[in-house]
């Protein structure tokens, strides 16, 4: 029986489940079928577990109290499956090779009749996200299992199965088979811009919180818990030549810098400030346009850097290491604006109120002629000034626009990207510094064919998700660094 799998399968009533059943009962491997269903309902002979949610702790305890092999399959979408050849048994063979807790693997997806690669990442220390895509299957081993489900000092209503998966992943190997074993149906066709902010979904609030309470205990467990102690912001030791910049890196937005820059000209604050956009090379009339404007206003300072090696980072860099920088680095993207003419006051008052290294504000989801889209508001209120550097950790990003003491980002550095470095830059700041917060909306993020992350393609989504995790990594190492000293 040791290397006999017990399966799971959520149940709602669909014909699918059935054929999912057919499907997986053929290998060898299977020892018995259970199907997970909140009305107790059933197909022929295979017994229901009635449960009260898919990951709740009470669903994972149930599974480990019906696991009498030596591994439990955990099917974690209510979809079609079809396993590939002789799949089952090279989850379990790897899974001796290495020891490993908990086991997942690439798959294909099947869309309109045709079958494509649906690859996922490797585990690492920073994949810590709750919602860190494994695919919809799941091997653990059953003494892994057992001891995540004891270290839960919770019942979770929806954070069980993440805070699982954390157990599993600090005492045992969390392993990625390269391999496609099995295919699927997709059911969340959303594009990838639209997924991303589920999190802050109202609705999903109080996912969060038992999410957030999961992952604060994963962080004390390892060391890497920050209490809401923080360096004072001292006064800087220059003079600077002006109160805040707002700095804009941009390459070839010639549909939307004029809209950013004049968002920005438009700002009536009662100190003086600058506008520094950072152009790299842009060759679609980007530069024609900043440089027209330049000549009729000042305040506008249109850099091109001297390197042609910079992403986003980089450029910033450029323009917050400049003689012209203000004491306040304030973003603001290249297709995006600020929602009036108070927006730069409103984050300078922050600074002056708080004495913190950076303030993050709120803002409004549009379309390109500024629309309110969903989700609407994004405001972030998982940060909070007791836990939210913390959460920090947990979360895919820590909202707009971001504003710096420029001592404190010059000290830092930019991380030399084009994905990623806004969230970096945020976690390094975190773990020293207080973070300021405003929640009214005071920036309109649009949404376009030609943002980043509209709509990427797997591979796009998956090197993007690698970096982040990676991030995280670097970044629970530091923390964890500082606790020890």
């Amino acid at each position: 029986m040791e290397n006999k799998i017990t399966v799971f399968i959520p149940y709602n009533g669909f014909d699918h489940t059935i054929q999912t059943i057919e499907n997986i009962q053929t290998s060898a491997f299977v020892d018995s079928i259970f199907l997970l269903s909140q009305d107790g309902s059933t197909v022929g002979n295979h017994p229901a577990i009635k449960i009260d949610t898919l990951f709740s702790a009470g669903t994972l305890k149930k599974i480990h109290q019906h696991t009498k092999t030596g591994f439990a399959l955990f099917l974690m979408q209510d979809t079609l499956i079809e396993p590939g050849q002789f799949s089952f048994e090279r989850f379990v063979q790897v899974a001796d090779y290495t020891d490993a807790g908990l086991i997942y693997s690439d798959h294909y997806a099947m869309k309109g009749g045709t079958r494509t690669a649906s690859p996922v990442i490797d585990y690492q220390t920073g994949s810590v996200r709750d919602d860190f895509t494994f695919g919809p299957i799941v091997l653990l081993r059953k003494d892994a299992l057992a001891k995540a489900v004891q270290s839960l000092h919770k019942d979770f209503t929806y954070a069980g199965w993440y805070g699982v998966r954390l157990a599993i992943s600090r005492d045992y190997q969390v392993v990625r088979i390269p391999e496609f074993l099995y295919t699927t149906v997709e059911v969340d066709t959303r594009k990838s811009g639209e997924k991303m902010f589920d999190y802050v979904d109202p609705k999903n609030r109080d996912v969060q919180i038992d999410m957030e309470e999961a992952f604060t205990k994963h962080l004390k467990h390892i060391g890497a818990y920050l209490e809401p102690k923080f360096d004072e912001v001292k006064e800087p030791e220059i003079t600077f030549p002006i109160e805040a910049s707002v700095i804009i890196p941009v390459r070839n937005r010639k549909k939307t810098i004029r809209d950013a820059v004049e968002s920005v000209l438009r700002q009536k604050p009662n100190f003086d400030f600058n506008l520094i956009v950072v152009d790299n090379y842009s060759t679609d009339g980007t530069t024609e346009i900043l440089k027209e404007i330049a000549q009729r206003d000042k305040r506008l300072m249109h850099i091109i850097p001297d390197r042609t090696d910079l992403g986003i980072g980089g450029c910033w860099n450029v323009g917050v290491h400049s003689e012209q920088c203000g004491k306040y680095a304030v973003q603001l993207d290249s297709d995006d604006v600020y929602s009036s003419e108070n927006t730069l006051q409103k984050i300078v008052d922050v600074f002056h109120k708080e004495k913190c290294a950076m303030v993050i504000g709120s803002y409004m989801m549009t379309d390109f002629n500024l629309q309110q889209i969903p989700p609407g508001l994004i405001d972030h209120r998982e940060w909070t000034p007791d836990n939210g550097r913390n959460n920090a950790i947990r979360i895919n990003g820590l909202g707009a626009p971001r504003a710096f003491y420029t001592p404190v980002l010059r000290s830092i550095k930019v991380p030399n990207v084009s994905y990623g470095e806004d969230y970096a830059i945020g976690l390094a700041i975190s773990r020293n510094y207080q973070i300021g917060r405003i929640y009214e909306p005071i920036y309109y993020c649009r949404r376009w064919e030609d943002n980043t992350d509209a709509s990427l393609d797997i591979g796009k989504q998956n090197a993007h998700n690698t970096y982040k995790d990676r991030i995280r990594t670097f970044e629970i190492h530091a923390r964890q660094k500082k606790n020890a000293q």
